[in-house]
């Protein structure tokens, strides 16, 4: 019974294996990070090309994070964050997109 006296010494919040993870750390925080900004700022619609470009830069930051991800704390942390990105990303879209009133 070796397993019940193994004590869980976590040396990170997100890193529920015991090792440290550096990148997906900061992607899920880049992340989050970037879906707050896009879900807040395309409340605004004249804030379209910042939660536009906050979103499509969001989306690809979670999708690589995804991909790299090693913990279920981290895949956790980075839907958040896709999913802020997403709807901050739509809005923002729907608001004028990327280079709206930008490109004649």
């Amino acid at each position: 019974m070796a397993q019940t006296m193994r004590h869980n010494n976590t040396t990170s919040l997100l890193a529920s294996d015991g090792r440290p993870h550096p990148l997906q750390d900061t992607l899920v925080g880049v992340t989050l990070v970037l879906g707050v900004i896009a879900f807040v700022t395309a409340m605004f619609h004249h804030l379209h090309l910042l939660s536009s470009w906050a979103g499509l830069v969001g989306i690809a930051t979670g999708a690589y994070g995804q991909f790299i991800s090693a913990t279920t704390r981290e895949r956790f942390g980075l839907i958040i964050g896709l999913g802020a990105s997403a709807i901050g990303f739509f809005l923002g879209m729907a608001h004028g997109g990327l280079f709206g009133g930008v490109v004649g």
